[in-house]
């Protein structure tokens, strides 16, 4: 009924890169499979309160705060994943320029700096790894792409394809949505949605202890990352997938398909425009898809990480403490 979490401690009688390697070995991409079919068998009514209720018990699940509080109202465990929360408990903060886009602990916020960014504090990965290749504006970005071409440009010539305005900075948030966390994501700010690009990648576990023993772990995850533009200039917002995440599901991608079988060539990822002409607008003119602060976006069959990358003014604060359990609604950063 449960996930099987790993929690894994670097040993002193095994040397760490051969604990990584072990971990990687372990075919996680189908015991996600596997889970997520288990999500989705019906429980007989009778079994629901005492199950689900276990998960709630054994997770910290606030059910108060559900739409529908009745545990016999899910028919399955995927259900009560994706519940639906009372509008009046996650209002919307709307004094501050960002608010968190989900429930869950900040792993890591700050500037960008020579490319790179922090997982968790001193264990980074690569910013052309993580977003791909800049052409997120081109209209021929449908097809999938079979390896990067990140990797022919420096990081110097990387940043500055992605136009960030004179006197911006480039800065990050990573959020760690636990298994009793509210499972939707929902848009941190009013912006516009241009691309959608899906990396198929591994299943690993996103967990601090985890993310703090693998480096580049976002960049080898499955994950989805939605590109476009906001008051300040570019903007962007990660969906990275995690052991037992079944699926990442997008709200206006139906077209998106995650976690599926078969294997994938390394860099290998699938784009997607979301510009459309406006057919009330007498402009040709290709328009992103619009969302307000506080709009749903998405939702994950289990815990994983929401990751912000954007430019803002030099003076732009975050108003978070590392570590700090946050929820959706409630403010990240001012200007």
């Amino acid at each position: 009924m449960f996930p099987c979490y790993l929690w894994l401690t670097p040993s002193a009688c095994i040397p760490l890169i051969q604990q990584v390697t072990l971990y990687r070995v372990i075919p996680w991409r189908f015991t996600s499979r596997l889970w997520g079919q288990v999500n989705d068998k019906n429980l007989p009514e009778r079994l629901r309160q005492p199950l689900l209720g276990l998960y709630v018990w054994l997770f910290g699940c606030d059910v108060t705060e559900a739409l529908v509080e009745d545990l016999t109202y899910y028919k399955n465990l995927q259900e009560f994943f994706k519940r639906q929360l009372k509008p009046e408990v996650r209002p919307i903060d709307q004094q501050h320029a960002l608010v968190s886009p989900c429930d869950g602990k900040v792993l890591h916020y700050g500037e960008v700096k020579h490319c790179m960014l922090e997982q968790v504090k001193g264990v980074t990965y690569c910013l052309k790894t993580f977003l791909g290749p800049n052409n997120w504006y081109s209209d021929d970005s449908e097809d999938t792409n079979p390896s990067f071409a990140v990797d022919k440009i420096t990081d110097e010539e990387y940043l500055e394809s992605l136009n960030i305005k004179e006197g911006n900075k480039l800065f990050n948030c990573i959020i760690y949505l636990a298994p009793g966390d509210y499972h939707r994501f929902h848009s941190p700010t009013s912006w516009s949605a241009a691309h959608r690009r899906h990396f198929p990648g591994e299943l690993f576990s996103v967990n601090p202890g985890i993310a703090a023993w693998i480096k580049g772990l976002f960049n080898l995850n499955e994950r989805v990352v939605i590109t476009g533009q906001w008051q300040c200039g570019f903007f962007s917002m990660a969906a990275v997938g995690a052991t037992n995440v079944g699926s990442i599901n997008i709200y206006f991608d139906k077209e998106l398909n995650t976690n599926v079988k078969g294997a994938y060539a390394d860099g290998a990822f699938h784009d997607k425009s979301l510009r459309k002409v406006n057919p009330e607008s007498k402009s040709p003119e290709k328009m992103g898809i619009s969302l307000d602060k506080g709009a749903g976006i998405g939702e994950f069959n289990l815990g994983s990480t929401i990751v912000l990358i954007f430019e803002a003014p030099e003076d732009f604060r975050f108003n978070i403490e590392q570590g700090e359990k946050v929820k959706f609604g409630e403010r990240l950063g001012s200007m």
